[in-house]
């Protein structure tokens, strides 16, 4: 599980850059947003409308955005993940944080636990240790494993609650495409058809101004593109476990295996894309654990999904 995405959004944002000649935006008018989504830079294009037509549009997709970071922001004081981190319980929990903990569970079970969202306290040690260039006692690290675990969290309609003092839950590494998801639903309701979101994921609609399908780069860590992806009516979600680094020497990556506590890594990048951002998101995260024949195990659960580099 991941936490702390900033370098790597910078690279998806890059590689969707570069994946776009300037040519192709002569014709029809297009309308460019940029701004911020879970405190990471994020950015949207429409096709057919005009900066100045597209002033409200905007500010419908940055009141969405800001709504969804009232349930899912770590950062945000009084958002509702805060919350049930503060106190351990949650009444009346939001129906987008249902939605998102049913999914969890479903990449939960796929993934053989590699997928995780009660990791945060692992997180929170791993994080403390590297800043100042230390690794976490075993001690320390066998108390913060003792309050994570799926198993160890319990929520319906009523109630969102741990079973154990102290844990804790992060949905960074699944919100950022689950934002792209809801951002993609309003403009439909909106009726737009063309259009390319990044919100740390990317999702596409329709086509280019010039009437081809977007492309979107898969780039490494190091900022090197591998693969040009087409994305019509679909969603690419990327991740790697040095994508972004926990301490000052670059060893320690941020994606931590729940099933050792550890950070880990088998692969050096996971890029999927499926029609939702959020399912390519949390998948991404989890196969950078595991081995192949565990990856093409769980992808079966998911015909929509395809994998599009595995380095």
């Amino acid at each position: 599980m991941k936490n702390g995405l900033n370098r790597r959004r910078f690279l998806t944002i890059s590689a969707a850059a570069a994946a776009l000649p300037g040519s192709a935006w002569a014709q029809p008018p297009v309308a460019r947003w940029r701004g911020q989504a879970l405190g990471a830079a994020a950015s949207m294009t429409l096709v057919g409308m005009t900066d100045r037509a597209a002033h409200e549009t905007f500010a419908a997709v940055e009141a969405e955005v800001s709504r969804l970071e009232r349930i899912f922001s770590l950062y945000r004081p009084g958002s509702a993940v805060s919350r049930l981190n503060e106190t351990g319980r949650l009444a009346s929990p939001p129906a987008e944080m249902l939605e998102l903990l049913g999914l969890s569970q479903s990449l939960h079970q796929a993934t053989g636990g590699a997928f995780d969202p009660t990791i945060q306290p692992l997180w929170q040690v791993h994080a403390l240790c590297a800043a100042r260039g230390d690794v976490p006692e075993a001690a320390t690290l066998a108390e913060a494993r003792s309050r994570c675990g799926w198993n160890r969290l319990h929520y319906d309609a009523a109630e969102v609650s741990f079973s154990r003092k102290g844990m804790a839950l992060t949905f960074n590494g699944i919100a950022q495409g689950f934002i792209a998801d809801r951002v993609a639903a309003l403009l439909r309701r909106r009726g737009l058809r063309d259009l390319l979101i990044d919100m740390g994921e990317i999702a596409a609609l329709g086509r280019r101004p010039d009437g081809g399908p977007w492309r979107a780069g898969i780039a490494t860590p190091e900022g090197e593109i591998v693969r040009q992806v087409q994305l019509a009516e679909r969603a690419l979600a990327t991740s790697a476990p040095l994508g972004t680094l926990l301490d000052p020497a670059g060893r320690v990556g941020h994606i931590l295996d729940p099933r050792s506590g550890e950070p880990g890594g088998q692969w050096r990048l996971v890029s999927l894309a499926a029609e939702r951002a959020a399912l390519a998101d949390g998948l991404s995260t989890a196969f950078c654990l595991m081995d192949r024949p565990a990856i093409t195990a769980a992808l079966a659960r998911y015909p929509d999904v395809s994998l599009e580099a595995l380095l």
